[in-house]
């Protein structure tokens, strides 16, 4: 196994760790011994319990980005992706429990403010994503023109509401019918007439 595949290995077993006692019940022994390994070996790929956490949940973040990127490769119709897009990315989380009790207890993983955004590299990436979308519906005249930047940021702004409202506050069912009406609203509000 080589180091990449090793600190996979690492990062999803931190995940699975941190999810079940919470970044401040969790010691770096639990993981190294979650993962059969002294500490001090897992000292190697690791600053310190800050680091693997941070590193864990950036991981998770990239797998759920690129699990709606490949959904979304499946539709060629611009406003196809854009639903597969938003909803892919909305309930992925419902089969990814440890990240769903990572969410739940600490719901600082999300915030609007990316001066407080500690995984901000990994959620500008998803504003890209959002970005891409966007430019391909004006491209191929099915989206009206606009200002990509900020509609990306205003778009995703609205997702993290939704993730908050669902995962953080646990109101999952009752906020379905609000979304549905949100993704509806948006891309007839993204249509060119």
């Amino acid at each position: 196994m080589n180091r990449e595949e090793k600190t996979i290995l690492i990062l999803e077993a931190a995940l699975r760790t941190f999810a079940k006692y919470g970044f401040k019940k969790t010691t770096v022994e639990d993981i190294a011994t979650e993962l059969g390994m002294t500490k001090g070996n897992l000292y190697l790929y690791v600053k310190d319990k800050r680091d693997l956490y941070e590193r864990s949940v950036a991981h998770a973040f990239r797998e759920w980005q690129e699990r709606v990127a490949s959904d979304m490769e499946k539709e060629k119709d611009v406003v196809a992706r854009f639903r597969v897009m938003c909803v892919k990315a909305y309930t992925y989380l419902i089969r990814k429990r440890a990240l769903q009790a990572i969410v739940l207890k600490d719901p600082t993983i999300f915030t609007l403010s990316p001066r407080e955004d500690r995984f901000y590299a990994v959620n500008a990436a998803a504003v890209d994503m959002i970005k891409g979308v966007l430019k391909q519906g004006i491209r191929e005249k099915r989206f009206r023109k606009m200002d990509v930047e900020p509609m990306a940021e205003f778009l995703f702004s609205i997702y993290i509401m939704f993730i908050i409202r669902v995962y953080v506050k646990s109101e999952g069912k009752s906020v379905q019918a609000i979304f549905d009406a949100a993704v509806d609203l948006m891309i007839n509000g993204l249509l060119a007439r």
